[in-house]
Order: structure tokens, then sequence, then C-alpha cells
């Protein structure tokens, strides 16, 4: 068997520690759970029944929520997808995190992972789990040092690209390092505008802007077919998905129950850019937020089926808020984050804090919630310490461990929880307890720090820094201390900048 340089830092680091004699003594790897990580793209905080949404349907999230515990006060890695999901994967928050914005590689996909970085797929395959990832990667183009196949996953099926992923009608989607072609010719483009001369109220206006493969539904049926592959041995599946991301495609077929809502609708139609035109927008996102529904339930409806639910850690989350493109979601008809300011690529809350949910049966308590101050870099720590009975935690470029809190219901309170975003302008926020700080505008050379009382105003209206200078100071300081410079992505005016080709994807 030939190892990477990173799982044979692994077994290394397993040996060095005594982990894997640890797990043979207590038996763990007997009793070792399955690991299903669904991950939303875009989905906004009170876009999911259990979190308050009332004119989208989504069943079973509610009912995921009704067995498992929902986390009521949990931060996506970043506020925009690639460094959300760099976070999410290697455990290293945004200050120490290799990735911190989107940068599109040409001819296919974004700025890569290096080796160096060891991912939770690849600590999990070397404690012998099964690993497969179905979806959208982002994290590194086909064949690069980022490629998922070469970052701990042994099944990968999906989108490389973020900007592929734009479409849900595309040629063709990636198996491992093979194309494999759908039936979409031509494939229907994630940008695109009416023809000249069109009738934007004119159903057929929008035809060229249907195809005949809808590429989650075969997404999804890979990510079953991996689960019954691997049913009889430990796996972590990991589900990307590309939903509910704009563009606005989804079948004729799921429109028909919230075109029945008799909703108000205006035709978006790109004048001015964005993505593809759409008759009834409303009813659109709420049937891709529906048929995101579906595919968990899906996965569910699977593990039950072959007797894995309850050897099974489900967990559901987003990576980041919802779009702040309104003319394509309209955020405030939806109510989609709520009383929370701010949208994707903020900082502020309704950017980053997203909807999670967490099912464990037999260790988790039905229909629990918690409040709990917690981060996309928590997961690495928990799914270690849930495998292997011991967690590795560095001092300020992981996460903690979940584990206590999830089946407890109660956590020693983190010290802190830092974000950086070199994107939309520059940005740095750290939550400490009930208090968060942020700073906006920071390439334009602005350090104004804001202040906010997280547990008296979560909506972040009230900025009360002036009355709390000596907290302010402290808190700037613990962002300074919290991060290291980053010359791929330059958080201005505190780094040099790098020239790159890299070109910025929404």
């Amino acid at each position: 068997m030939i190892f990477s340089n990173a799982i044979r830092r692994i077994f290394g680091t397993l040996l060095g520690s005594g982990l894997l004699t640890a797990m043979a003594t207590a038996g763990i790897a007997a009793e070792r759970p399955n690991i299903v990580f669904v991950l939303a793209d875009d989905l906004g905080y009170r876009e999911v029944g259990s979190f308050g949404q009332k004119k989208i349907r989504t069943p079973h999230l509610d009912q995921l929520a009704a067995e498992g515990m929902r986390l009521t006060q949990h931060y996506s890695g970043n506020a925009v997808c690639a460094p959300s999901r760099c976070v999410l994967l290697t455990g290293r928050h945004p200050g120490h995190a290799t990735i911190r914005d989107n940068s599109e590689v040409k001819p296919e996909g974004q700025w890569p992972l290096p080796d160096s970085d060891i991912t939770i797929a690849e600590q999990l395959k070397a404690l012998g789990y099964a690993t497969g990832a179905f979806g959208k990667w982002g994290l590194g183009g086909p064949g690069s040092e980022g490629d998922p196949i070469k970052q701990g996953f042994d099944t990968f099926f999906g989108y490389n690209c973020q900007r592929q992923a734009h479409s849900y009608y595309p040629d063709y989607l990636w198996s491992n390092s093979e194309r494999v072609a759908l039936n979409n010719s031509p494939p229907v483009p994630g940008h695109a505008r009416l023809p000249q001369g069109a009738d934007p109220t004119d159903p057929e206006s929008y035809r060229s802007f249907k195809g005949a493969e809808y590429a989650p539904n075969r997404i999804r049926e890979e990510a079953l077919g991996f689960i019954r592959e691997h049913h009889a041995e430990p796996f972590f599946l990991y589900y990307p998905s590309s939903l509910p991301h704009v563009a606005l495609h989804v079948p004729d077929a799921e429109l028909t129950t919230y075109l029945a809502n008799g909703w108000d609708e205006r035709p978006f139609i790109a004048e001015t850019g964005g993505y593809t035109p759409h008759l009834t927008p409303r009813a659109a996102y709420a049937a891709m937020v529906s048929h995101l529904d579906a595919d968990v339930g899906a996965l569910l409806k699977q593990l039950k089926d072959l007797n894995l639910e309850n050897n099974t850690i489900f967990i559901f989350s987003s990576d980041n808020g919802t779009t702040h493109l309104e003319q394509e979601v309209d955020a405030a008809f939806f109510n989609s984050v709520g009383e929370l300011r701010g949208l994707k690529g903020s900082l502020y809350e309704g950017g980053v804090r997203v909807p999670t949910i967490v099912k464990w049966p037999g260790h988790i308590a039905a229909g629990s919630s918690s409040d709990f101050v917690s981060g996309f870099e928590d997961w690495l720590p928990t799914l270690l310490e849930v495998t292997t009975g011991q967690t590795t935690t560095t001092d300020r470029t992981g996460g903690v461990s979940l584990l206590s809190l999830l089946t407890t219901g109660s956590q020693e309170s983190r010290p802190f929880l830092y974000r950086e975003f070199p994107g939309y302008g520059g940005q740095q926020s750290i939550r400490m307890g009930e208090w968060k700080a942020v700073r906006q505008q920071m390439a334009k050379g602005i350090l104004r720090t804001e202040l906010y009382h997280m547990g008296t105003d979560p909506a972040e209206r009230h900025n009360v820094a002036a009355e709390h200078w000596e907290r302010v100071q402290m808190m700037e300081r613990e962002m300074e201390a919290s991060r290291r410079p980053s010359e791929r992505f330059p958080l201005r005016p505190l780094d040099k900048p790098l020239a790159t080709d890299g070109k910025k994807t929404r």
C-alpha cells in the first residue's frame, strides 16, 4: 500500500501519541460510528423550519432536529465558500487557514489546499475509515495537490470547481480523476441573459435554461451507492451540496407546490448581470431548498434501511449565509436570516451564523438545543474524539471538541472564536463570551473596531465601543494574537499583498 506524505505524518503522530494503542486496548475500532456531514451552500440561518422558516418546507431537516440537537450559535468557517470549507476540513480557523478567500485558477478549479494541510478525511482514512466526498469541492483543481482524492478521500463525485457548480445542468461531473458525461447537450450556463427581444413574462423565453439531467440527483445517487458499498465498515461521507446556491435551476415539477402559493413574483431577467434568468425566482429558490431537504431525507432513509442509523453521527450545516443577490434570492421575503445583520460575504451574524443540526441516537438527546458558541474548526477535534477517544487541539489554530456538549448538553465556554476575511472590503471579527468585535472596510485602511453585546443585541444594531474602550483594546490584542500574516490572501492593511493570477468567484 502506498501512502501520501500526509498519511505518513498522521500515522507517525498517532503512533507517537499512543492513540493507535489506546484504540486497540479500548476496543474503539469495533464501535466507531459512521460520520455523515451534509454541507448546504448559501443556506441562511432561518431558511430551515426548525430555525424559524415559515414559507419553505423542510420536513426532513425538521425531523432531524426533532431527533437531535440544534446548535443555535454555530459559525461557518468564513463568509464565502472556499475559505469556509478550508476551515471545516483542516480544523484551522481563518487566522491560520491556508485558504482565506475564493480564488479561481484556470482552466478549472480554485486555489488548492497544499499537501501540508492535513484534512479530517486524511486523519479518518488513517484510522481505517472509507472516505467519500459528493458535491461541490472548490479547494483545488483536478490533478492539483488540492484535488479531493489527494486530500484523503477515496472517492469523489461532483463538481470540482465552484464556477462550474453555478450550473445545475452541466455537461459533465468529475468521478475521481475522470469526467463523467451528463445528458445535457448543450449544458445550461450558470450565467446568462434573456435572448434579445424575448418577452420576460412568457415562460417560453426561459426554455433554454432548462436541462435534462439535474446534477444534484446524480450526485445523490452516487452518495447513496457509497453508503451501500461501505455499510459493513466505518465510513465518512462528506456531502457538500451545491444547493441552494444560485443559479436558480430546479426541475419544473418541483416548482408546482410553490407556484400554487400565489406569491407575487417578479421575473429575474439578469439585466445587469448575475446568474441565469428565471420566471418565478421565489418559487425556484424555495424549491431548491426543499430539494436539498429531500436529499437529506434520502441519506437518512438509506442509513435506516441498512440498520446504520443508530451507529451514525449525522451533521448538517451551511458554508455561509444567504446570498446578497436580492433580485435572485429575496432574503427579506423569506426572512432568511431573521433578526440577524448581514448576508453572505459579511462577518456580521447573518453572513456566518448558520443552521446546524447534529443527530447521534443514544448519545445526543432528541429535541435538544444549545447556544454554545461553536464553529467549523470544532468539527475536526470533535470527530477525532468521537473516533479515537482522544482529541488533538493546538493552542490557537484549532477548535475545541464539542463531544461533551453533544452528549451532556454542557461544556466550558471557549476563550474566543476568530474570523477574518480579506474579501468584500476586508473584515475581522472575534467573539469572546457575549461580546463580539467587528472591523469592516479594512482594505480602505480603516481599522475602526465596532463592539456588540450578543446577549442583548444579536442583531448588531448598537455599537457600544465608545462605552467599553478597554474591552475593545483587549479584543483588538486578541485579534492580533489570533492570526498570522498571509501572502496569498492578505488582509490589508495588516499584510502585504502578493500578486496572483487568481480570479475571485462568488
